[in-house]
């Protein structure tokens, strides 16, 4: 068993380290994970990164595992997978998922991960808290045959909400983003693709997720009478400037706020955080969803590269850290 952890620190706003701490021997309802990928949820954590989570949400904003409190120091992040190394015989050697931060080797209760179904491979895994988030979304949204659906930005929980409309018999689903590199994605995902100023309007839904205030115009302007606006994206502590003044009233528009951190209320009744965490572990089970990871990097190199990540766009959706 490994006698020590190696993580990444948020040590101050804008710099971070790898710091080694050591670890307890698991206990009997306790599993040590040796971790094989993790992921960087791209919008939030570079928000924590920057040192922009309002003080008001220092509570909320913690992840199950965090270390520390906002802004610094702290550890932080919520998507990785590996396999047990140590822990109850039945999960011995298991692959599974598990809320944590950026870590190589860590103890967690052993309810508190998931198993990774084997059609899944370990870093396609580590996208399950995004796509859960996506999961969360449709159930907020309750879409319908031959809806029209919008969806405003095109990072990886927009992709992963194009996907899952697209599935749905007779809709017209639409990826909206500001970047063309995106039109290969969403062919891919078998969905449309259109630059805001030619996206199709009167939808009966849309999904905004670009976290600015263009998009969020955007998906106000596409939706139709009487139309949902499911809103995922956190904006930290900037300002929003939402254009409500037009014709928002006049449709009688629906804002929806959807996060991840309840279950959507059309579920809650019937659904618990760990069986909606285990379905979005098997929606994964599609390969297409290999194109949404267009990056790489070893748990040294974290630091330096999510200084890069929260810096400025340059068109990556999912970061993957290696740790094998």
């Amino acid at each position: 068993m490994s006698e020590m952890g190696r993580a990444f620190w948020l040590v101050a706003p804008g710099q971070g380290e790898i710091r080694s701490q050591p670890l307890q021997a698991p206990g009997a309802r306790d599993v040590l994970i040796r971790a094989s990928a993790s992921a960087i949820s791209r919008g939030t954590e570079s928000l924590v990164f920057l040192g922009r989570v309002p003080s008001s949400e220092y509570q909320t904003m913690r992840c199950p595992f965090q270390e520390g409190d906002f802004p610094a120091p702290v550890k932080y992040g919520y998507a990785s997978s590996g396999t047990v190394e140590a822990g109850p015989a039945a999960l011995r050697g298991q692959r599974v998922f598990c809320l944590y931060p950026h870590q190589d080797f860590y103890i967690v209760p052993a309810d508190a991960v998931v198993p990774i179904p084997e059609t899944v491979p370990d870093e396609r895994a580590a996208l399950a808290a995004n796509m859960e988030t996506a999961l969360n979304a449709m159930w907020d949204a309750g879409p319908r045959l031959g809806d029209r659906i919008a969806v405003v930005g095109g990072g990886v929980v927009g992709c992963f909400i194009a996907a899952l409309a697209a599935k749905i018999p007779g809709t017209r689903v639409e990826l909206i983003d500001i970047d063309p590199r995106r039109a290969r994605i969403a062919a891919a995902l078998g969905c449309g693709f259109a630059a805001p100023e030619a996206a199709l309007g009167d939808c009966d839904i849309v999904f905004h997720s670009s976290a600015s205030d263009a998009g969020l115009a955007t998906a106000l302007r596409l939706a139709g009478f009487e139309a949902k606006l499911i809103e995922l994206s956190w904006y930290g502590d900037k300002p929003v400037l939402a254009p409500l003044g037009e014709a928002f009233h006049q449709r009688r528009l629906r804002m929806i706020a959807s996060q991840v951190g309840a279950v959507a209320q059309a579920r809650r009744a019937r659904r618990t955080h760990r069986e909606r965490l285990a379905l979005a572990l098997a929606l994964l089970a599609d390969p297409v969803y290999d194109r949404l990871i267009t990056g790489h990097c070893t748990l040294e190199a974290l630091p330096r590269r999510m200084a890069e990540l929260a810096a400025a766009p340059d068109g990556a959706l999912a970061e993957i850290v290696r740790y094998r």
